[in-house]
């Protein structure tokens, strides 16, 4: 074939492949998201995903289905009765690494959010520090709740335990809390995370809110006993009234998928997330971003598509 032939050819194959490849890209694709139990975080980040998602790729279909949580969505991933689901840092932790299980064959597709774990009080509440806490019933979420395992391991960082130094309460709905601690059937709720329901339920009560987190000698204590968990702060003004930025401890939570989810199902979905934020993304994607998920994600645990992106985005060595 002589060398001008050749280089139309080369050009029009390739051009073919171009629009194969993209024409693959734009086919529908429908995944089942597992979120957790209504009146909680996930639920409300969930659904955000999901129009954020059908926002920059419309023919990306998610389904959210409520769950248990996060202890309920592992297992239902490696059962691939869940293509994707949010599940809370500490969870993550313990099924990446085999803790107490066989370590789990999941891949990240997102980082969401960092969680700075904390209690909630009433604002007559004589309570000031979690030592006022101790013998006192406190709701620690929803049973299957990844907040209930930060909680387990912020209070193991201080030498209590949970379920002992406490009066344990959990949670059918995680959105019952707020109603538990105003009329007194708890002392205090647990949880975490900028606009968490909870939180803002009580923050926009009467009497009003109060938080109570680890002091900083605390915070040293539950970072060295367990450093997987990092500082975190949740900034002045993520609920009403709360004036000042609380320093705490958390992690990061993710978006998980199953095993073997086609790489460029995930490639997609890094894509339409990043196209996202050039788009006034909703307000609780604002930590969701690729160049988060780059910095604070395991590299070796990312989906292979999402990692390909991320590495085509120029935030990941090539």
């Amino acid at each position: 074939m002589p060398g001008g032939s050749r280089r139309v050819f080369l050009a029009l194959a390739a051009g073919a492949a171009s629009a194969t490849a993209m024409s693959a890209r734009a086919q529908p694709v429908t995944l089942r998201l597992g979120t957790a139990t209504p009146g909680g975080g996930f639920p409300v980040y969930g659904a955000a995903f999901v129009e954020g998602l059908r926002r920059a790729d419309p023919d990306l279909a998610i389904e959210a289905i409520n769950t248990r949580g996060s202890t309920e969505n592992v297992p239902r991933l490696e059962e691939g009765t869940l293509d994707l689901a949010l599940v809370q840092g500490e969870v993550v932790h313990e099924a990446l690494s085999g803790i107490g299980r066989p370590p789990a064959r999941l891949d990240i597709v997102t980082a969401m959010y960092p969680t700075a774990g904390m209690f909630v009080v009433r604002a007559d509440s004589p309570a000031r520090a979690i030592a006022d806490l101790k013998g006192q019933p406190i709701a620690w979420g929803a049973q299957g709740s990844g907040l209930v395992i930060l909680g387990r391991y912020a209070m193991d960082g201080l030498g209590l335990d949970a379920a002992r130094d406490f009066q344990p309460v959990y949670l059918e709905r995680a959105g019952d809390g707020p109603a538990m601690v105003l009329d007194g059937r708890v002392a205090a709720l647990w949880g975490g995370g900028a606009g968490w329901p909870g939180f803002m339920a009580m923050a926009r009560s009467a009497p009003g809110a109060r938080f109570i987190a680890p002091d900083a000698g605390e915070i040293a204590r539950i970072l060295a006993r367990h450093p997987f968990l990092r500082p975190v702060t949740q900034p002045a003004g993520s609920f009403p009234g709360q004036d000042a930025p609380i320093d705490s401890v958390g992690s990061w939570s993710f978006v998980l998928s199953r095993p073997g989810l086609d790489p460029a199902v995930g490639y997609r979905i890094a894509r339409a997330l990043h196209r996202l934020e050039g788009m006034a993304p909703p307000p609780q994607l604002a930590d969701t971003t690729a160049r988060n998920t780059a910095t604070v994600a395991p590299r070796e645990r990312l989906q292979p598509g999402v990692a390909r992106y991320l590495r085509e985005a120029g935030l990941l060595p090539a």
